[in-house]
C-alpha cells in the first residue's frame, strides 16, 4: 500500500537476480514476495512476462498461488518497437495478459542510446514513449516510466532528457522514475538534477540507483531530499555489478532519520527478519557488515566502547537495534575489559560472576588471544571459558584419540572418553581424519547419553598461525534446532579443528534442554 503518497518499490525478482550466482525459481520467487508482502512495501516487480519464460510462469502461478495481503504486484516491459504500435506490440500484450496493474517500463532518455542501441530518432524515441504509456493507461495499468540513463542524459542533453520525461508525464504515465543505470552519479549531482526535473513538471518522480560509485542508497536519499516520492530498490542491495540501492537501508534512513513512514505502522521492527528470511531463500545472506540489519551492525569490540555503552547504550549505537528488529552484540577480543565480558554474559543470558572471576576471566581471554585463539566470532567458545570459571570442568573429557589412514583420502580414528560417571571408546570411519574423530566422538557421546542429538558441520575455517607452525580452527555447527561456533588451536588443521570440534559437544552438553 502507498503510504502517506510515498511507494517503496521492490525489483529483487527481476533486477536484483540480475546478480552474479543469484538464480532464483519460481517457486524462490514466490517465497520471497511473500516475505516482501509481510514487510508492507508498496510494489513487488515479479519480472517481465513475455520476454522471460520463468517470469511467465511466474505470474501464472502468482494468480493463484501468491494471496497479497498489503503489497501490489507489478509487472516490467518496455515501450514499443520503433515504427510499431503499441496496440499489436507483443511485450506489451504479454503484459496486459499477466494480470498486473501496475507495470515498469523502460524506455531511453539518452539520444546517444536512441540512435545506437534503438537504431531509431530522438522523434520517434519520443513517439514510442507516448503510445505505450497511453496504451497500457487505457488497459487500466499504472505505468512507471523508467527514464533509463535519465542523470548521464540530462548531462548530455538535457532538452531530451526532458522531453522525454515531459511526454511520459503528458501521457498519463503515474510516476516517472529517473534511473542512474550506470551507477555513476553522486549525491549533489542527483540533487541538482532531480530538483532541476521537478521544477519543470508537477508530475510525480521516482529514482532508481545502482551501486557503482557506492553511493546509491544516499542517491536515492538525495532524490527523495529533491521531492521524489517513489523509490525503487532490492532486497540487501542485490543486483548486477555492484548492486541496487539496498531498500533496506532506504527504508531504515527514511522511517528512522527522516521519521517518514514508508512502511505500515510497526513493520519496520521486522526488517532485519525479513532481510535474513530473504538471504535464505537467495542462498546470499546479508553481508555482516550491511548497515541496520547485518549481523555486525551493532557489533562492539573496543574496550572503550562498550565500558561506556554499560552506562548508556545510545553512546556508540546510532538507533536503538530493536527499532529494526537486530540487537547489540559485544565481541569478546584481546581488546575486551571487565565492561566487555560483562555485557556479555548479560547478552548470554548467564549469571553474572563476581568482581574477582569476571577479573580472572578477562585475563584468560587475553591470554588466550595471545595463543592464536579468537573469540569474536565463536560466543560458544566464550560461554564455555565462562562455564569453567563459575562451574567447574566441562562435562565432557577426551581421555586419548588417534587416527590412522586409508586408502584414497578416508581414515580410521578411535577416541576414549568420559562424561559425567559414564565412559566409552569407540572406533569409526570417515572420509577424513577430522570426518572420523568427529564420528567416533558423537558415537562415543550417544553410548553415554544416547538423547544427545547428531551435530552436522555447517561450515569450517581454517587458519595459519605463527608463520604456518600453529593452525586456528573455526566450526559450525548444528543439532536441526540451534547453530553455534567454537574455534580452538593446534599444532596442525586437523588437531585444531578436532578440539573445537570437542568444544562443539561440550556446548551442546552444557546448553543441553
Amino acid at each position: 500500500m502507498t503510504i502517506d503518497g510515498f511507494d517503496i518499490y521492490d525489483t529483487t525478482l527481476r533486477d536484483g537476480s540480475q546478480q552474479e550466482g543469484l538464480t532464483l525459481s519460481v517457486a524462490d520467487k514466490l517465497a520471497i514476495a511473500r516475505h516482501l508482502d509481510d514487510l508492507g512495501v508498496t510494489y513487488i516487480e515479479g519480472g517481465w512476462p513475455g520476454a522471460v519464460p520463468k517470469d511467465t510462469e511466474f505470474f501464472r502461478r502468482a494468480a493463484t498461488e501468491l494471496h497479497l495481503r498489503q503489497s501490489l504486484l507489478a509487472g516490467f516491459g518496455a515501450t514499443r518497437s520503433p515504427g510499431g504500435r503499441a496496440a499489436d506490440d507483443p511485450m506489451l500484450g504479454a503484459l496486459r495478459d499477466s494480470g498486473v496493474r501496475a507495470a515498469t517500463i523502460v524506455a531511453k532518455s539518452h539520444d546517444r542510446h536512441v540512435h545506437l542501441a534503438l537504431r531509431t530518432t530522438p522523434a520517434e524515441n519520443l513517439a514510442m514513449i507516448r503510445d505505450t504509456v497511453a496504451h497500457l493507461t487505457a488497459e487500466g495499468i499504472a505505468v512507471f516510466l523508467a527514464a533509463e540513463h535519465f542523470f548521464d542524459a540530462y548531462q548530455a542533453n538535457a532538452s531530451f532528457a526532458l522531453d522525454c520525461v515531459l511526454t511520459a508525464a503528458d501521457a498519463g504515465a503515474e510516476v516517472v522514475v529517473l534511473c542512474d543505470t550506470n551507477g555513476g552519479m553522486l549525491p549533489d549531482q542527483i540533487t541538482e538534477m532531480v530538483s532541476a526535473v521537478a521544477a519543470r513538471t508537477s508530475a510525480r518522480l521516482g529514482i532508481h540507483c545502482h551501486d557503482d560509485t557506492g553511493c546509491a542508497v544516499a542517491n536515492s536519499l538525495a532524490a527523495v531530499a529533491a521531492g521524489v516520492t517513489h523509490v525503487q530498490g532490492t532486497a540487501n542491495g542485490y543486483g548486477e555489478r555492484t548492486g541496487n540501492a539496498n531498500l533496506f537501508s532506504v527504508i531504515a534512513a527514511l522511517e528512522l532519520k527522516r521519521h517518514r513512514p514508508v512502511l505500515p505502522p510497526g513493520a519496520i521492527e521486522h526488517l532485519t527478519g525479513t532481510a535474513h528470511a530473504i538471504g535464505a531463500v537467495t542462498g546470499i545472506p546479508p553481508a555482516p557488515r550491511q548497515p541496520y540489519v547485518g549481523s555486525n551492525a551493532f557489533a562492539h569490540k573496543a574496550g572503550l566502547h562498550t565500558s561506556a555503552m554499560k552506562a548508556d547504550p545510545a553512546l556508540y549505537q546510532h538507533i536503538d537495534p530493536a527499532a529494526v528488529g537486530n540487537g547489540t552484540r559485544i565481541l569478546i577480543s584481546e581488546m575486551a575489559g571487565r565492561s566487555s565480558v560483562e555485557m556479555k554474559v548479560k547478552e548470554l543470558g548467564r549469571p553474572m560472576p563476581d568482581p574477582d572471576t569476571v577479573g580472572r576471566i578477562v585475563a584468560r581471554v587475553k591470554e588466550l588471544e595471545a595463543e592464536g585463539h579468537s573469540f569474536e566470532s565463536a560466543d560458544a567458545s566464550f560461554e564455555l571459558l565462562l562455564h569453567e570459571f563459575t562451574a567447574g570442568r566441562l562435562p565432557l573429557r577426551v581421555r586419548a584419540w588417534q587416527y590412522t589412514l586409508t586408502s584414497g583420502d578416508g581414515a580410521v580414528a578411535t577416541v576414549d572418553v568420559a562424561l559425567g560417571e559414564g565412559e566409552a571408546c569407540v572406533t569409526a570411519p570417515g572420509g577424513s581424519p577430522t570426518a572420523a574423530l568427529e564420528a567416533a566422538l558423537q558415537q562415543a557421546v550417544r553410548q553415554v547419553q544416547p538423547r544427545f542429538p547428531t551435530l552436522t558441520a555447517v561450515s569450517r575455517r581454517q587458519y595459519a598461525l605463527a608463520g604456518g607452525l600453529r593452525s586456528r580452527a573455526q566450526v559450525e555447527v548444528t543439532d536441526g534446532v540451534r547453530t553455534w561456533t567454537t574455534t580452538n588451536v593446534g599444532e596442525d588443521p586437523i588437531t585444531a579443528s578436532w578440539r573445537a570440534v570437542q568444544d562443539a559437544v561440550n556446548y551442546a552438553l552444557i546448553t543441553a534442554p
